[in-house]
Parts: C-alpha cells; structure tokens; sequence
C-alpha cells in the first residue's frame, strides 16, 4: 500500500473511532509498528491527528492518560462544578437510596446534602465524611484506597457494590466522548461506575464542560447510560443519544 493511501486509512479510522492503537493499524493495514509510528509523526505534523503514547486520537479529542490528585481537581472549574453539584443535590428526594461516587463534582455535592433522609453509599472517604457531618445516613465500601483521589476501589469494593440496587447514582467522569462514551484512566475504578450505573434505576454523570472531547483509557458506559448533568454542552450528537442538562 502506498504511503499516502496508508495514511488516508489511518484518517478514516480515526474519524470512525476517535482513537486507535499503533498495534491496531498494524493489523489493519498489515504492516509493521515502525512504518505506523513514521505514519503517525507524519501526519501529527501535518496537524491531522493528535499522536499519543501508543497511538493517536481525532483532532477533535484529546487523551488523558494521568489523573490530577483530588486537591489539584478542586481548584479547576470550581465555578461550573459548584452549579453542577447544586442541581444534582437537588435530585435527591427522601426516600431515595442513592451511590455517590469519589470525585470533585459529586464532593461538591454533599454540601448541599444537609439533613436529608435518603441512604447514601460512596466509595468516596472525603465524601462519606461530609454526608456523615451534615447528618445523612452514610454507608462506605470496602476495599483497596487510592491515596491520589481518595476512593476505595478494586474487585473486593465491585464485589460489595453489586449487593446494592439503587434509586439514583451520581458518577464522576474523566472524559466524555461520542464514541468512547465515558472513560477513566483507572481500570478499578471504571469497574465500580460501571456497577453502580448498572445496578442504578438512574445515573446522573456529573462532569463540567472541559470533559467533552477527551478519552481517557477505560470506558465504563455509553453516552446513552446516563444523564450528563453539565454547564454547557456543544455536541448536539451527544445531545440526541442522552439527557443533557445544562445548568448554567
């Protein structure tokens, strides 16, 4: 194949997908990983594609391969996650037996969570803390604790939650994208949303806007999986698959 028709098939793939793996395109196209990364460098020069660590994603998307720490998270779009977590609060009624997932957004939200009768379980030590203080039953899973953000996770924490059937979940995210859906860097982690949506009669993700367009390793749920609860959405196609709500 020659290496313009190479390279034009490496764009096709990747407006169909969003991303691909340099081992994929050696599959697809049936050559070698060398001729894929020249390929690659090529045409991210060209400013055609994005080139990450082990592949590449559209233009329109960008792959988040680390996590901040919850402290460097809450100081970036305090603003828009603060209006997110109000309207999400809010959702809750009394009676309801909710999953509240380790995260900014859904941190955020249990200040305004102050006597409510619901039961709550969270993954989320800061959380469990914070529902606990404004008198909210509260009850934690066990399992392994990721110091970084603060959240139990692993199969010990899964296993737990697939126990529970909820009324609502609130799920935090890294990326949202059309494609990839909701995606996390940590495979444990996107274990446990993907339990809690699944065993949840709704799911809300609570992500602010800068969210959009990025893809991050793991995929725990489809765009149609949940409700994004946002500040602003601009993506009409992620607006046709699911609820959006916009709360700014």
């Amino acid at each position: 194949m020659l290496t313009q028709d190479r390279q034009s098939k490496i764009l096709s793939i990747l407006n169909e997908q969003g991303s691909v793996t340099v081992s994929r395109l050696t599959e697809i196209l049936e050559t070698s990983e060398s001729t894929i990364r020249r390929d690659l460098t090529a045409l991210a020069s060209e400013g055609k594609l994005n080139k990450v660590h082990g592949g590449a994603t559209a233009l329109n998307q960008e792959f988040v391969r680390f996590e901040d720490n919850i402290e460097e998270k809450l100081t970036k779009h305090t603003e828009e996650k603060l209006k997110i977590a109000e309207y999400a609060a809010k959702q809750i009624q009394d009676d309801d037996f909710v999953f509240v997932d380790a995260g900014t957004s859904t941190l955020l939200m249990t200040s305004f969570l102050k006597n409510s009768k619901a039961t709550f379980v969270t993954n989320g030590i800061e959380h469990a803390k914070q529902l606990a203080r404004n008198g909210c039953k509260t009850m934690v899973l066990g399992g392994e604790l990721k110091q970084s953000t603060e959240a139990i996770i692993g199969l010990v924490a899964a296993t737990n939650l697939q126990k529970y059937s909820f009324t609502k979940a609130f799920i935090g995210t890294n990326g949202i994208s059309e494609k990839q859906g909701f995606t996390t860097p940590d495979t444990e982690e996107a274990m446990l949303k993907a339990v809690a949506i699944e065993h949840s009669f709704i799911a809300y993700v609570l992500a602010d806007s800068s969210k959009f367009g990025k893809v991050s390793a793991v995929t725990f749920a489809s765009i149609d999986a949940a409700c994004i609860v946002t500040d602003s959405c601009d993506n009409d196609n992620i607006k046709k698959r699911t609820v959006v709500k916009e709360v700014v």
